[in-house]
């Protein structure tokens, strides 16, 4: 009840919005469509499937952990590009710009052990974007060792390393019919490290956007607006894949090409949804630093706004209506709404459009405190999982196709 009364105060908000919010997309949520017989929303959502959410998963992890700059990852970009045609889901395309990293940052040895330090006491000693560490804290980074990794098939397919230069992700679009130069973007980071399998970081948040795709490009489901179902590169080494789309295609928005033909390359942004890591919810670490080997009962989907972002206010808004969708169409798992969105692609939106994002905990408090051990380790495998997580990625994915069918204007053809 509480988050419907926050659900229509936001909504009786939008309505005085300035021209210039209408502009950035920040008024156009429409109320959740009532309770009837028919609601083509549901309909589609129920077409979400457990088995085949992990079956994505585990294509996935095919490529290893998908490192940038390798061929693991090239060939992963390519594999989902052949997996989005195969649902049929138009205009497919390919975003290329170069990555040149910078060199490496040349600390002294203070700088070096007061490092050190944080990281022995566990965390990185700050919190990532704000909010409290919480609870027992246990240290976090990214592996680098390769034989830490115990499987010598996933080792030998992880062994080749990275090289600078052009890099490449793809998207898809369900084009709108009605207002096809309006679109809201659904993204997920396909790249990884740490000499695992990247199943959860991001293989997790790329599947989802894969199955929204393939659900929305099904031929008796028709939108008003369209969705662009993006899948980036680079997150993992500062959003370099995100911030390439926002340079390369931010001018281009709602502009009609060729002028007269009805198609929109761009369509104007309506709001960012990103999806990164979705299914480790087992609570704080113990304090031995041992974490419960189930799926925590109180599990939730976090999704996130930046309080600092020039489009908070309608990011807000926009994350309560994901929040209010959840109620209403996810099977297990409720959702949670925070206001520190940090380290993911939607940050490069977030001062453009309303910009969220969903993930398996909050990034700051609880990713940041060692709450997912998986986190850019060996561990990060397919098997890890059980279907108690994978089923709280499923409910993600529930969440966002909800809210998402609502705001486009959804119906199913009979």
């Amino acid at each position: 009840m509480r988050a419907n009364t926050l659900l229509a105060t936001a909504l009786g908000l939008l309505a005085a919005t300035s021209p210039a919010a209408a502009q950035a997309g920040s008024n156009v949520l429409p109320p959740p469509r009532p309770d009837t017989t028919y609601d083509p929303v549901r309909i589609i959502s129920q077409r979400l499937d457990l088995d085949k959410y992990k079956a994505t998963i585990k294509g996935l992890t095919q490529f290893g952990d998908r490192r940038q700059g390798t061929d693991r990852n090239a060939n992963a970009v390519t594999w989902i590009e052949t997996q989005l045609r195969s649902y049929g889901c138009a205009d497919v395309e390919r975003i290329r710009y170069e990555y040149n990293p910078p060199a490496p940052v040349q600390r002294d040895s203070a700088t070096r052990a007061a490092a050190a330090a944080r990281a022995r006491a566990g965390g990185t000693g700050q919190s990532q974007g704000g909010g409290k560490l919480r609870g027992v804290v246990t240290r976090t980074g990214v592996n680098t060792d390769s034989l830490a990794q115990t499987d010598l098939r996933v080792r030998a397919l992880n062994s080749q390393p990275t090289k600078p230069g052009i890099r490449e992700e793809v998207y898809c679009t369900k084009v709108g019919s009605t207002h096809p130069e309006e679109m809201y973007i659904v993204g997920g980071h396909m790249d990884g490290h740490g000499w695992g399998e990247a199943a959860n970081d991001d293989g997790s948040g790329t599947a989802l956007v894969m199955e929204l795709a393939r659900v929305f490009s099904m031929p008796d489901v028709k939108t008003d607006r369209s969705i662009r179902f993006a899948l980036w590169n680079n997150e993992e080494t500062g959003l370099n894949g995100a911030k390439a789309y926002v340079d390369q295609r931010q001018a281009l928005q709602g502009k009609e090409m060729p002028a007269g033909s009805g198609k929109y390359p761009e369509p104007r942004w309506l709001g960012m949804i990103q999806h990164d890591m979705m299914m480790f919810d087992h609570g704080m670490p113990n304090p031995d630093g041992t974490m419960r080997k189930e799926q925590r009962p109180e599990a939730d989907v976090n999704i996130e706004f930046q309080s600092s972002a020039k489009m908070a206010d309608g990011a807000q808004k926009l994350a309560w209506f994901f929040q209010s969708a959840n109620e209403k169409y996810a099977t297990d798992y409720p959702a949670a709404v925070g206001q520190h969105m940090t380290n993911t692609d939607s940050g490069p939106f977030m001062d453009i459009i309303p910009a969220i994002s969903l993930r398996e905990n909050e990034r700051g408090p609880q990713v940041g405190a060692g709450w997912d051990p998986q986190w850019h380790q060996v561990t990060d495998m397919y098997s890890t999982y059980s279907d108690k997580d994978f089923r709280l990625g499923l409910n993600a994915a529930q969440t966002t196709l909800g809210a998402i069918g609502l705001l486009v204007g959804t119906s199913v053809i009979r």
